[in-house]
């Protein structure tokens, strides 16, 4: 589902695809609305083929008098008096599923209602029309809701859904391949499927998307035709037969051809059918075609689809015919012609000498777009005899699949070169394209292991291949955690000559990258621009290397020497830097790893306008991840949630998995300052469950420290200390070695707050310290400062606090961050009823948690000013509760989460003696005897307000 919903009343049209699930959408749109008086009514094309019959199956719906109309009034006027009569007591959702198929009477009935509901936000009406076909002008000025193709992701949900989670793993990444997003062709397909196919223990049949199936989900769109007009829709299918409209990066608008040139091919399919005479002229377009500035394509895939599949092979090999043809007329040549006329050879053929040369040769120009060089290679490989040459371009294919997000079909092109003898070079070109797409959308360590493959196999060859692939096998080490894999993979000398496809299992030793945190920000995965063609960044490992070992000084010069040719190459040959968003991408690490904000932000900025050009899908995911972080760590939250947010939905359209987990973990992360618990778990979740699945270890330790923090933000810092504890401390479940110090001061401040202060967090604010000495984030000095402020003795907190205040004023950004100081500060001047000043820190933390827009945090706030005897504006007292004082009623919620008088005093920072005080207080006001009476008073108060 798009997201979209009936919010603020009115008349809207759902449309998509057939199949797209428009009635589940409207069932949906019912459940969201528990509220509401829901009318649902189903066109029924008998009773819409009398005039007005479709208004009068909706007037009785609505329980109205459906005419005569001139004794009722117009019929618009009887419409609009039944949906107010029927929202007077509470608000109304009309659901009418199939109105296209409704009468035009009634159709124009409704659509003249639609202007009077306007800003009605008592009754909301939702028209569900089939999209492949124009909507209809009677609903042409309606605001419109699409239902657009399910990602890859929600596919593969649906479908464990409909199987019960027994589904194989690989048949489903198969089928939803196959399925293109369409809910109704996924579930024909699994319907299918015997038992020992669904567990993937028999071969699927080939295709799973057969013409059978299409045309049983599509045939009822494609009836009433004229021959001419069937021949103009196939030949139009046949044309777009090899694009990808999926390239772009919104929502697909389907793949054209020029007008001229199918009607020109569709004139010369008719003249290669047996018998046909000179052909009528072309009327109108059929509806389920579009024509635009002079081209022409299907509204529908699904349709366009089972245009192609329903023809017999014939007639689709005639029509590939009919439109080389057509091109050859109008002057054209290359790689769409040969493309044609490989199409329209019979099978089995032998082919024409040179023509898989031919398509190689012509797929070889990047003028031509990745879906067409994809197919060209694919059928090249096709028609070689030569095992070599099939599997090198089987490989280019899959090179072409992989970078315009169909990971899934890079796979499988990559497992048909698999099956060819191809030398060691060409293996390792194998070895490094899997290994690259593996490491979007699968196990990390086995795209580790195919990526030293790789540097192997090409050193000799392609010593520059040979060092992308190892300098991606470093990535995959980091996404796993691996430090130490890190570390001697960048120590391997001159080049990756003899080195072994394994992960390095040794000792680790006492290795600076298990005592200090590298950075904080995503890991610097390489992101397949060229697939390993591109250049390897000067000092990008060098700099790499010496910050893993511990020598900041120098990792500084090498990464910033990066950064700034990067910078510089971007500022002086735009179109060149366009063509390699991996080179920004390097750049935007490096700056992450020093620390430069700003720079970060202005190498993924030009890492995303060059990801934006056409057949460079794949980057647009890491780029957005890049940004996200970038805008996190410069604690501007909702750019880094819209960041995010754009590139989840980037990642799910390309099948990266792996992006996916990341971009969920920033969206955890943000949701756990401004948003609320259920979206932080939500999120989190969603990042773990890719995370351990395919050994993302950074991916978990952030969405784990998101949880925290959220714990944090509702006053639950036991919950947020036995989570972070495991994070922070030295040992085997140590988080990420690079984001783990990120984590450290949320750890401090729960660990103070219950009294733990003595478990192993002076170790650990000790190398907090040494890290943030690197300066690689720059609210870390004021953050350390903090730290030493919540464990110091009872004098010193106060300077501690102040000097850590200053030290925020000094760095860029960080309003959160001083906020939680000043709260902290606030709280500890309370306690020591310097209640004056605590005001004063307590507001000026209220006033920052409110302008980031930290809901949580900033009730945190008011509850301190409240119990200071300050009573800021928001926030309403659960029933029953009324008479309590603000410190009473944390108290006696407190007690009702199960907490002893001690973990409240530890809690609230107060004396126990003050808990025991303040609980006989609130027994005798609420007239309860027990804690289990209170705890159920709470609760009621609770589910009451």
């Amino acid at each position: 589902m798009t997201g979209q919903t009936t919010a603020g009343g009115g008349v809207r049209v759902v449309t998509g695809e057939p199949g797209c699930g428009r009635t589940a959408f409207l069932a949906r749109a019912a459940r969201s609305c528990p509220a509401a008086f829901v009318v649902g009514v189903r066109a029924d094309p008998a009773a819409s083929a009398v005039p007005l019959g479709g208004l009068r199956a909706l007037l009785g719906a609505l329980g109205a008098p459906a005419g005569p109309w001139s004794a009722a009034g117009p019929p618009c006027a009887v419409l609009l008096d039944a949906l107010r009569t029927a929202s007077a007591g509470r608000p109304l959702l009309v659901c009418v599923d199939d109105a296209h198929r409704w009468d035009a009477l009634s159709r124009a009935a409704v659509g003249r209602a639609a202007e009077q509901l306007r800003g009605n936000d008592r009754v909301s009406v939702l028209l569900s029309v089939s999209g492949h076909r124009p909507v209809d002008r009677e609903f042409a000025e309606l605001p419109v809701v699409h239902v657009d193709p399910l990602s890859p992701a929600e596919a593969a949900a649906l479908l464990d859904e409909a199987t019960g989670g027994t589904l194989d793993r690989a048949v489903r990444d198969d089928l939803v391949d196959a399925a293109e997003g369409s809910p109704a062709l996924l579930l024909a397909m699994v319907r299918r499927l015997s038992p020992a196919q669904i567990r993937g223990r028999r071969r699927l049949p080939g295709p799973p998307a057969d013409a059978e199936l299409l045309t049983g989900l599509a045939g009822g769109f494609l009836t009433g035709f004229t021959s001419e007009q069937e021949d103009l829709l196939l030949t139009v299918a046949a044309a777009v037969q090899d694009a990808d409209d999926r390239e772009g990066t919104e929502r697909s608008e389907g793949a054209r051809i020029g007008l001229a040139l199918a009607r020109r091919g569709a004139e010369h399919l008719r003249g290669t059918t047996a018998g046909a005479e000179s052909a009528p002229p072309f009327g109108p377009l059929p509806e389920v075609l579009v024509g635009v500035d002079g081209e022409v394509g299907f509204h529908s895939d699904l349709l366009r689809r089972a245009v192609y599949a329903g023809a017999r092979p014939e007639r689709r090999r005639a029509a590939h015919r009919a439109l080389a043809r057509a091109l050859e007329d109008a002057g054209a040549a290359g790689l769409h012609v040969l493309l044609h006329r490989a199409r329209s050879a019979a099978v089995p053929a032998v082919p024409r000498p040179g023509t898989a040369t031919e398509l190689a040769a012509a797929a070889d120009d990047p003028a031509h777009s990745r879906s067409l060089r994809c197919a060209a290679y694919t059928h090249a490989a096709g028609l070689a005899e030569d095992g070599t040459r099939r599997a090198e371009w089987y490989t280019a294919a899959a090179e072409q699949a992989l970078l315009c997000g169909r990971t899934h079909r890079a796979l499988r092109l990559l497992d048909r070169a698999r099956d060819s003898a191809a030398p060691a070079a060409l293996r390792g070109r194998v070895e490094l394209v899997r290994g690259t797409t593996v490491l979007y959308d699968g196990a990390v360590d086995e795209a580790r292991a195919s990526l030293l493959l790789a540097a192997r196999l090409l050193a000799e060859s392609s010593p520059r291949q040979a060092q992308s692939a190892l300098l991606s096998a470093v990535d995959a080490a980091w996404a796993a955690g691996d430090a130490h894999g890190c570390l001697h993979l960048l120590s391997t000398g001159d080049g990756p000559r003899g080195t072994d496809a394994r992960p390095d299992t040794g000792p680790r030793g006492d290795l600076p990258t298990d005592r200090l945190g590298a950075r904080g920000g995503p890991a610097p995965r390489s992101v397949a621009a060229s697939v390993g063609r591109g250049a390897v960044p000067c000092g990008y490992g060098t700099g790499l290397r010496a910050l893993l070992e511990g020598r900041f000084a120098q990792a500084a010069g090498p990464l910033r020497r990066l950064v700034a040719d990067a910078e510089a190459a971007g500022g002086g040959a735009g179109a060149a830097a366009a063509d390699e968003p991996d080179t920004a991408l390097r750049a935007a690490a490096a700056a992450l790893l020093l620390g430069d904000l700003a720079a970060a932000r202005r190498a993924g900025a030009r890492a995303l306008a060059a990801a934006r050009a056409p057949g460079t899908a794949a980057a647009l995911a890491p780029a957005r991840e890049y940004l996200a972080y970038a805008e996190l760590r410069a604690g501007r939250h909702v750019l880094a949630r819209t960041h995010a947010e754009e590139g989840l939905r980037a990642a799910h359209r390309t099948g990266q998995r792996n992006t996916a987990a990341h971009h969920h973990a920033v969206l955890a992360l943000a949701a756990s300052i401004e948003g609320t618990p259920e979206e932080v778990a939500a999120h989190a979740d969603a990042a773990l469950a890719t995370a351990l699945r395919h050994g993302l270890v950074q991916a978990a330790t952030l969405a784990q420290w998101a949880a925290a923090r959220a714990d944090l933000a509702r006053g639950r810092p036991r919950e947020a200390a036995d989570r972070l504890g495991p994070l922070v401390r030295p040992g085997p479940r140590r988080g990420h070695f690079a984001v783990w110090m990120l984590a450290v001061p949320c750890f401090v401040e729960a660990a103070a707050s219950i009294g733990r202060a003595d478990d192993g967090v002076t170790e650990v604010v000790g190398e907090f310290a040494r890290w943030a000495e690197f300066g690689a984030d720059p609210q870390a000095p004021a953050q350390l400062t903090r730290c030493r402020a919540l464990l110091a003795p009872a004098d010193r907190p106060d300077a501690l606090y102040r000097h850590a205040l200053d030290q925020h004023d000094a760095a860029v950004g960080g309003g959160f961050e001083r906020a939680r100081t000043e709260l902290l500060h606030g709280k500890w001047l309370r306690r020591r009823r310097r209640l004056s000043e605590a005001r004063d820190r307590l507001g000026a933390a209220l006033v920052g948690f409110e302008r980031c827009g930290a809901r949580a945090w900033a009730d945190q706030a008011r509850a301190e000013l409240r119990a200071g005897g300050v009573a800021p504006g928001g926030g309403v007292r659960a029933a029953g509760l009324g008479g309590l004082t603000p410190q009473q009623l944390r108290i006696a919620r407190c007690v009702a989460e199960g907490a002893t008088n001690r973990e409240v005093a530890l809690t609230l920072s107060v004396s126990t003696r003050t808990v025991d005080y303040h609980l006989r207080k609130v027994f005798a006001a609420l007239g309860v005897r027990s804690r289990v009476e209170l705890v159920r008073m709470v609760e009621k108060a609770g589910q009451e307000g």
